[in-house]
């Protein structure tokens, strides 16, 4: 006999007990980061189905951004939904979720619901083979793949199951120097406190212009490390030089999984490698809290073949990281590609051909 399942808006501290304990918890499904994305333009919502005991066995945080001209919001689930292994392997089972999802995308007018599904279970060895069963599932569901992802889709993966000797050994040569250099050249780091935030922000701007990249204001940093840091989900580390902080990493962590999601430095003592001291602090305490793996978070989305034969010779976008996230020792890692659901064909159509674009001008720099 098929159990039946009750959809339900789950409380907030339900949801977050359900999403830590799921084997593929992931920070972006949390209740803080929706309260996060709520207060800088998003709005949140949680679906989820509950068995006969009231116990959640499904589910979905959903962030809705509105679109201009009224046109309606854009749905999206980071790194979900969240559900048994074995249901993406039989896609029937998912269908109620589905159906709750669909519900709650259209109470909020959204026009389209973008999917970047949970990732890969520990060291993404076996991720080929959950990424079949996730794309046959989201496929049956009636989504197609995305033509634009929000987070990412390559990164670089830490394996933190061996001891310290190990994971320094696994790193390039060039990576084990600086750490031990910025010892020698005196640089200090220290857990990061409230009243660091505001240098942390300045930091922060200071990086994206520097790098070229986009930035979020102090205000968001602020309100991340609030939500998370007081619960031990996050992290900040600086590192330091005759009493001024040179460079900074915010570090997450949840379930078996940390991420390095934030990182800045000055323009100042940069021969000192402060960088490296504080990615080494993270990596320390992500691997202390008992994560098995360590997400550097972004590399180009290319194949590790043209990342080695390119980053010598490139900057631009996510180049540069690359040149330095390398040296770490992990492993490259493409995560399930983003999948769409359409609500509205005119909308969406519309959306396409505008990503289309500038994704071709992007290439054209």
């Amino acid at each position: 006999m098929r159990r039946e399942y009750t959809a339900i808006a789950p409380i907030p501290a339900a949801w977050d007990t359900f999403v830590a304990a799921h084997e593929q918890a992931h920070v972006l499904q949390t209740p803080a980061w929706g309260v996060l994305k709520s207060a800088f333009g998003w709005s949140a919502e949680r679906v989820a189905l509950i068995d006969g005991n009231g116990a959640i066995v499904a589910g979905a945080q959903l962030l809705f951004r509105p679109l201009p001209l009224r046109l309606g919001t854009m749905a999206y689930i980071p790194k979900g939904p969240l559900a048994p292994s074995e249901w993406w392997e039989q896609p029937e089972r998912l269908a109620p979720l589905w159906e709750a999802i669909h519900a709650a995308a259209r109470r909020h007018s959204a026009r389209w619901l973008k999917v970047e599904a949970p990732d890969a279970i520990g060291m993404p060895d076996q991720a080929s083979v959950w990424e079949g069963a996730a794309q046959s599932a989201l496929r049956a569901a009636g989504c197609r793949p995305a033509v634009h992802t929000i987070q990412p889709p390559r990164t670089i993966v830490l394996d933190l199951a061996p001891d310290e000797a190990t994971i320094l050994a696994r790193m390039k040569q060039k990576t084990r120097y600086n750490i031990r250099l910025s010892e020698k050249k005196e640089v200090v780091v220290r857990r990061g406190t409230p009243a660091d935030l505001p240098g942390f922000g300045d930091m922060m701007a200071i990086t994206g212009a520097r790098d070229g990249f986009g930035t979020h204001t102090p205000a968001y940093y602020a309100q991340a490390y609030s939500l998370f840091a007081p619960s031990g989900r996050a992290a900040l580390f600086l590192a330091s030089y005759g009493g001024r902080d040179l460079a900074g990493i915010m570090a997450f962590a949840l379930g078996r999984a940390a991420w390095y999601l934030f990182g800045a430095s000055t323009n100042e003592e940069r021969n000192r490698m402060p960088t490296y001291a504080a990615q080494w602090a993270a990596i320390q305490w992500a691997r202390e809290r008992g994560c098995a793996v360590y997400d550097l978070w972004g590399v180009p989305d290319e194949d590790e073949a043209a990342l080695e034969a390119q980053f010598e010779s490139r900057s631009d976008g996510l180049w540069g990281v690359y040149r330095t996230k390398r040296g770490w020792g992990g492993q490259v890692v493409r995560r399930m590609p983003a999948w769409d659901y359409c609500y509205s064909p005119a909308v969406y159509t519309l959306y396409a051909q505008y990503s289309r674009l500038r994704e071709r001008d992007s290439h054209a720099r």
